[in-house]
């Protein structure tokens, strides 16, 4: 009984070490986090109570004005109308697409790695690079769409230069960019689908069609339920090819939420305003993830 606790002294005075070497090496990682992410999110949630600009000057406290402003602009209503149409042109689209292409991947084809990394390419590679190439490939005069479609005899629209035509342009290009990142989570997916059930539903004289829809969906709603969840996080936040590809125009037919509140931060100075926006961004983010969960529940 002695030796046992003359060993728990050494022992506590281990774990302590230990505890104070394990903290000492988050230090830095947890400094950086306060610093770069937790101090911005509660500053941004104190300015969005206030009118300030982001040039300096006195902060004037207003509660909840820069949220009734915001519920009054036009321009807002217009950038949270065309947030939610390029969200709905992007989510199905993009993961129906997406499913496909995994499913003809996930089959024993020549050359499948390659048409995998193929794929996945678009996803590493630079938003803005990618934007430049697209904005050259919608040009009205000199781009490569409206010259494939003159070869079977359509006029191509102006695209980036038409308020019709811009958004579907943009979305097209989130279709594209994000198709490889589903098509991986949803290829982990399918392989996890044990091929003891195929060949069961085969025995009992099951098609493509009956297996896909009553072995495979069954399965990959896990999978299906958080390409869906992410999906429609990327499409709320989306910027950089507005930014790079129509500026939010023409006629604010692509000014979108985060494009909006960069504007309101950066170009008119508007910080409190702009953190107001911003927060509604969030909740409605927020929003939108638990109700997607909750019915993927529900189907559980």
């Amino acid at each position: 009984m002695g030796v046992i606790m003359s060993m728990n002294p050494s022992k506590a005075r281990l774990h302590s070490e230990e505890t104070r070497t394990a903290l000492l090496a988050l230090l830095p990682s947890f400094i950086i986090f306060v610093v770069f992410t937790a101090y911005p999110i509660i500053y941004s949630f104190y300015l969005s109570f206030h009118d300030c600009s982001l040039l300096g000057g006195p902060k004037t406290f207003v509660g909840f004005g820069n949220y009734a402003r915001m519920f009054a602009s036009s321009d807002f209503k217009q950038a949270v109308a065309n947030t939610v149409k390029y969200a709905i042109g992007t989510v199905p689209i993009g993961a129906m697409l997406s499913m496909f292409v995994a499913l003809l991947l996930n089959k024993n084809i020549r050359g499948r790695t390659f048409y995998r990394v193929t794929y996945f390419m678009p996803v590493v590679t630079s938003m803005v690079a990618v934007a430049i190439v697209w904005a050259w490939m919608f040009d009205p005069y000199y781009g490569l769409l409206n010259a494939l479609l003159s070869k079977i005899g359509i006029h191509g629209p102006e695209w980036l230069a038409d308020p019709k035509w811009a958004l579907p342009a943009v979305i097209i290009l989130g279709i594209w960019k994000n198709l490889g990142y589903n098509m991986v989570i949803i290829l982990a997916g399918l392989q996890d689908v044990p091929m003891e059930l195929y060949e069961s539903a085969e025995i009992d004289g099951a098609g493509p069609w009956q297996k896909f829809r009553f072995v495979t969906l069954p399965l990959m709603r896990a999978t299906i339920g958080f390409v869906l969840i992410m999906s429609t996080i990327k499409s709320f936040q989306v910027f950089g090819q507005v930014y790079v590809m129509t500026g939010g125009g023409p006629m604010n037919s692509t000014m979108v939420l985060v494009y909006y509140i960069y504007r309101q931060a950066f170009e008119f100075y508007r910080s409190g305003y702009a953190s107001a926006v911003a927060w509604f961004l969030f909740a409605v983010i927020l929003v939108l993830t638990i109700l997607q969960k909750s019915l993927l529940k529900e189907y559980d």
